[in-house]
């Protein structure tokens, strides 16, 4: 699969499926293999997907220095412009989902739909991770023990009734070992995130939007997406009952499903 160039920043992307353009922007410390077979299944009979790492990330060229969601934003932008593609239905999720903000609050009009999954505004009325969750993860991650901050990471990331599926730590675990994202990487994007405040904006948006959230996350608390969804005119929330902070791992084929009414609803419209 090929890397392109984006103002100096070397990053990763692939092309697959048939249909409108769809652009899956990554959380943080992710890359395009997190998505999980199961969720992009769903989607790549109906529209063509744009995955890409994000700067740093897996497959992506290695970056020094800190960065923030606007430059994120802006790499995003600037694939859609070296693959041509003019307006494309735009999929976001935690950290990706504020890029995806940022995306459609600079270019509005190269956003056919937006989907918000797992994320948040910013601003006084948001509701950051808890410190104790936030300690558990960041001493795992800096303990130099990778399978320690796997099991950490699969216990905040997933909720417990999928967690203790058969076989699911396994397949997480098997993905997570590839393409680690290193720690120097990891303390930019959590810079950047504490950056991001796009909650005084969010009225402007005028994509149709639709914003997914997991009732059992962990990470990023549902009133989260509660709170963007009273902030965007319009928006449609969709809170998923039991699932964690990778509803679309956990629920892969429902989350599918409810893009594609999402961009269906949109075209009718």
């Amino acid at each position: 699969m090929p890397n392109i160039e984006i103002d100096g920043t070397d990053l990763y992307y692939e092309r697959r499926g048939a249909g409108d353009p769809l652009l899956l922007i990554q959380g943080l410390g992710g890359n395009s293999l997190h998505w999980g077979d199961g969720f992009l299944g769903g989607l790549e009979d109906h529209f063509e997907l744009v995955l890409f790492d994000n700067r740093g990330a897996g497959r992506s060229g290695p970056v020094d220095g800190e960065h923030t969601i606007a430059d994120l934003a802006g790499d995003a932008i600037g694939l859609l412009d070296a693959l041509e593609i003019a307006a494309a239905h735009v999929v976001g999720i935690s950290m990706g989902g504020m890029v995806a903000q940022e995306l459609v609050l600079s270019v509005p009009d190269r956003v056919r739909t937006l989907t918000l999954g797992c994320t948040f505004p910013g601003g006084p009325e948001a509701k950051m991770t808890e410190l104790s969750v936030v300690g558990m993860l960041a001493e795992a991650v800096l303990s130099g023990d990778r399978e320690q901050a796997m099991k950490v990471g699969y216990e905040v990331m997933i909720a417990p009734q999928y967690g203790a599926r058969e076989g699911a730590y396994e397949l997480y675990s098997e993905v997570a070992a590839q393409y680690p994202a290193p720690i120097p990487l990891l303390m930019a994007q959590l810079s950047a995130i504490m950056g991001h405040d796009a909650s005084g904006r969010l009225a402007e948006v005028t994509a149709p939007t639709l914003v997914i959230h997991g009732t059992e996350d962990r990470l990023m608390e549902s009133v989260n997406g509660e709170l963007i969804a009273r902030l965007i005119p319009g928006a449609r929330l969709e809170l998923l009952e039991g699932s964690g902070h990778m509803f679309f791992w956990e629920q892969p084929e429902r989350s599918a499903e409810l893009v594609r009414e999402h961009a269906a609803a949109a075209a009718q419209a």
